[in-house]
Formats: C-alpha cells, structure tokens, sequence
C-alpha cells in the first residue's frame, strides 16, 4: 500500500516545490493538491461538512502551476490534483495543462476529477449544478481525444470542437490515468465510463464494511465489462493502527493523508509524525 500527501498549497504556507522536496525525501509516493478558483461571499459559510469554511479555500493557488514546481523540485514524486473542478474549466485548455505538466514531469501526472460542491462557486463558470456530471463525462471524454489522437474533435452536448491539432501528448501512453472522485451512489457508473480508478473518501473502521462491499462490486462490474482491477486511493485518510490494518484489507493501494497548510516547520514536524506510518 502506497502512501501519499494531500495539502492545499496556499499562498502564505510551505510553497509548493520545498512540500514537494520534503515529502519525496520522507518516501511518500505522491503529492495531491486541491482546487477552487474562487469562493463566492454567499458560500464563505456554512461549510458543507459543517461549521465555517476553512481559510485554505479562498488562499490557494492554482492547482497545475503548483504541481510545476513541485515537479521542477522532484523526481519521483507522483503529482496529483485532488481534485481538479474540470466543470469549472474549458477542457480544451485543461487538456493542455495535464499534457504539459505529464510531459515536463517525465509522465509523474495522476488525473483526479470530481464533480464539486460549491454550487455558486459552479455557477460563476457557467455551469448548471443539475448537469455538472454529464458535463464532466463529456469533457473527460474530450480530452482523452486531444490526448491520444494526431487529429482530434469532439461533438457533444456540453462540448465541441472541429477536427484538431494539439501537442504536446502526455508522456504517459495513452494518458495519465484519471481518478474519479467522489462517494456518491453514481459514482462506480462514472468510474467505469471515463475513469482509470477511484478516489474514494470518508472511509475508516466504522464504514469500512459497507465500503469493502462497495469495492468488491466495482471491481466484479470491471471484470463483467473486461476490464482489469480499478485501482483504489483513499482520500484524507485516517491514521490509527486499526484504520490502516482496515484499509489493508480491503485492498486499498494508496492511502492519502491531508497535512493543514502552514509554515515550513509546522508542516515538516505533522511530515515527520506521518513518516513513521511508513
């Protein structure tokens, strides 16, 4: 089981390449940055985990020209967005972020989407909440074109481009794998029409029965369509003996864990106390 690190990467925390530096050194495979482009002033509050929304959201950078310098500063480190609002992005552009950013980093680039929860923050990009998930199938669907056809085009309801040329092309054959987000009752559906593999969250010893029931029919729905294992990367994950021997079992092959954003020494001293789970 592989173990990863989740940060939002704000503006007065840790910067992004030195968090990178010190999460390679410590052996973690992989580095995921989150992503908002904005917060409208009507959602700063309540948070739909409840109580207020954490500062980090409004102060963070974009999530690709971090993973730059994390990558600029690495060179083994996986780098991941967890995730990527791609319903409040063009995916002409954002495909050519993920090639860009796979090709610089050596083919290092791990896709994680979702479809959001902000439903203002959604609506300032165009988007309508109610058709968010179409919306995030068809431009999934798009980019995979840019990414692995010499001539590209797409025609959909969401999204529509004529025949195309686009390089670079990821350094990954045929693309960097994406990993759908999300816990939601249609989420296996999303993973098993664009997805490579699921970043599940929420999950620890009380619900980890359901979610190994869950797991195990995803991966029979994979096999029935003759697809090989999807892998699993666990989102935010908890941290006691009895969560990992849990996660273990259930197959899970990365767990991620979240770090706050703040100075160099805090964030190296909550590194080194998560180091010794590896």
């Amino acid at each position: 089981m592989d173990h990863g690190i989740l940060m939002f990467p704000t503006h007065d925390a840790i910067d992004p390449a030195t968090l990178a530096k010190e999460v390679e050194d410590r052996g973690f495979d992989s580095l995921w940055f989150p992503e908002h482009s904005h917060i409208p002033v009507s959602r700063e509050s309540p948070y739909p985990g409840g109580g207020d929304l954490p500062r980090m959201y409004i102060h963070t950078y974009d999530p690709f020209v971090a993973l730059t310098a994390a990558a600029c500063a690495t060179t083994t480190l996986k780098l991941a967005t967890g995730i990527c609002l791609v319903i409040e992005r063009d995916p002409i552009h954002t495909a050519k972020e993920v090639a860009s950013l796979d090709h610089l980093s050596g083919g290092r680039f791990l896709f994680g989407v979702g479809g959001g929860w902000n439903r203002e923050e959604m609506a300032d990009h165009g988007t309508n909440p109610k058709t968010r998930m179409r919306r995030m199938a068809e431009q999934i669907k798009a980019m995979k074109e840019l990414w692995t056809k010499e001539e590209a085009e797409f025609h959909g309801e969401f999204v529509d481009f004529q025949r195309s040329w686009a390089w670079p092309k990821p350094a990954q054959d045929p693309h960097p794998p994406v990993y759908v987000g999300g816990m939601g009752p249609t989420t296996e559906d999303r993973i098993l029409d664009f997805g490579d593999a699921w970043l599940p969250q929420r999950v620890g010893p009380d619900n980890i029965d359901e979610f190994e029931q869950r797991a195990n029919a995803l991966q029979q729905r994979a096999a029935d369509a003759g697809r090989g294992r999807i892998p699993m990367s666990l989102f935010a994950a908890e941290t006691s003996s009895e969560a990992l021997d849990a996660y273990r079992r259930v197959g899970m092959d990365r767990v991620i864990y979240a770090v706050n954003p703040s100075d160099r020494d805090t964030v190296l001293t909550e590194l080194d106390g998560l180091a010794k789970l590896i």
